[in-house]
C-alpha cells in the first residue's frame, strides 16, 4: 500500500541523507490537512516535520519575507511538509490586503530563483495545489461550523473565501503560471 511505500521512502531518506520539501497549497477546505494526516500516519515522527505557520509576528514582519520559512527547511534524512507556505504571498496576502502589489510582484519574480537554489542544493521540492469547487467549499465550511472537532479550522480568512472566490481564482492562475518551472513544477 501507499503507507508502506512512504515508510520505505522515509527509511531510504534516512540512510541516504536525502531531503524532501513538500508544499501543500490551495483553496481553503480543499483537503490539504486531511492529505497530510494520511501521509504522516505511519511515518517515524522524528524524521518528518509539518510546518503550519501562524501569521507573522512584529519581528518577522521586518525580516526578509522567506526567512521565517527557510528556518524550517529539511536537514539530511528529513521530510518537511509545508501546510501552506511562502505562497501565501501569491494568493491570500494580496486578496486580503496583507501585502502590497509591489510585494506580490517581487515575490512572483523571486520565488522561482529561491526554489532553484533549493533544488540545486539537493532538496527535492514537491509542490501540490489542491482545488475544490465553490459549492463543495461552502458545504465543508458549513459542516465545520457545526462540528466542534473541526471548528478550529475556520479562521477569519476562511470566512471570506467564498466572498473573494473570483479574486482568489485570478491570483491562483497567476501564481501557477508564473511559478511553474521545470525545476520546481506544480502538481
Amino acid at each position: 500500500t501507499l503507507q508502506i511505500e512512504l515508510m520505505k521512502m522515509q527509511q531510504s531518506m534516512q540512510a541516504s541523507g536525502k531531503r524532501i520539501l513538500a508544499i501543500f497549497e490551495g483553496r481553503d477546505a480543499a483537503g490539504k490537512g486531511g492529505t497530510i494526516k494520511r501521509i504522516i500516519a505511519h511515518l517515524n515522527p522524528r524524521r518528518y516535520n509539518v510546518v503550519a505557520l501562524v501569521k507573522p509576528n512584529e519581528t518577522e514582519l521586518t525580516q526578509w519575507y522567506f526567512q521565517r520559512y527557510t528556518s524550517h527547511l529539511p536537514a539530511a534524512g528529513e521530510f518537511t511538509i509545508f501546510d501552506r507556505s511562502w505562497y501565501n504571498r501569491a494568493m491570500v496576502e494580496p486578496v486580503m490586503g496583507f501585502c502590497s502589489d509591489e510585494q506580490n510582484k517581487r515575490f512572483l519574480k523571486d520565488v522561482p530563483m529561491l526554489e532553484e537554489l533549493l533544488v540545486k542544493d539537493g532538496i527535492t521540492l514537491l509542490k501540490y495545489y489542491f482545488s475544490v469547487s465553490k459549492d463543495v467549499q461552502k458545504e465543508r465550511f458549513d459542516s465545520r461550523k457545526h462540528d466542534p472537532l473541526k471548528q478550529y479550522k475556520l479562521s477569519p480568512v476562511d470566512n471570506l473565501a467564498q466572498k473573494y472566490w473570483n479574486e482568489y481564482s485570478i491570483r491562483k492562475f497567476q501564481m501557477l503560471s508564473e511559478t511553474n518551472r521545470s525545476i520546481a513544477p506544480w502538481t
